[in-house]
């Protein structure tokens, strides 16, 4: 569902947690031209510093030309995390506008880059708080806003005959997860975080302690 205009309701009802909080739902990207300079912006959620910066680095591989590529992020960790620089733009002219914008949508877990190719013209620190926040605005308008709560990764080793048993438990708690199927079964899970050492706990009891969790 979009974002419109920074309205905090636009992204529907809060669910019933205290823990709920706002973030991208899922990658965006918006362009525009202003005086010969073009801006690209990136949005993508993140919900470690680690996938923030795997992104960052994503973006100026992909555009390993252009003048800048300016990143701000905020991710939801222990601490809370957030972040931005100007790359070599002028201070306070490009990383904090695009920071503002994600603060002033109380968006989390999410990272921005936008990228600018330098057109020739001068637009001066005004005019570039400007350009960086609209082209993070319209990223994360062509991305989406929605709620959601904090999750954990949970890693699930298993041998094949215990596979069905921990699929099961996991689709029955709704979590996001992948399997693998080598020498032995290994789920990647994404499970909220409430509901995490619970559904620990129900994997070992099914299995027999058989599991390996990680």
């Amino acid at each position: 569902m979009t974002d419109t205009d920074g309205d905090p309701d636009a992204a529907g009802e809060p669910p019933d947690d205290p823990d709920a909080y706002r973030t991208v739902s899922g990658r965006g990207r918006a362009g525009y031209t202003v005086n010969g300079s073009e801006f690209i912006g990136h949005v993508t959620p993140a919900s470690t510093v680690d996938a923030a910066e795997a992104f960052v680095d994503e973006i100026r591989a992909a555009f390993p030309d252009a003048t800048h590529n300016v990143p701000s992020y905020r991710v939801n960790a222990d601490p809370f995390r957030e972040y931005s620089s100007d790359d070599g733009e002028p201070s306070g002219s490009a990383g904090k506008p695009i920071l503002n914008v994600l603060q002033g949508r109380d968006i989390e877990d999410a990272v921005v880059v936008v990228t600018r190719y330098y057109g020739g013209t001068d637009l001066g620190v005004g005019g570039l708080v400007r350009a960086y926040s609209r082209a993070a605005k319209e990223a994360v308008d062509d991305a989406g806003v929605e709620w959601t709560v904090p999750h954990e990764q949970l890693v699930a080793t298993v041998d094949y005959d215990d596979s069905g048993t921990v699929r099961g438990l996991l689709e029955s708690a709704d979590a996001e997860f992948e399997a693998s199927y080598e020498a032995v079964v290994r789920f990647d899970a994404r499970v909220p975080a409430r509901e995490a050492d619970d559904l620990r706990d129900r994997l070992r009891s099914a299995t027999s302690g058989r599991v390996e969790l990680g």
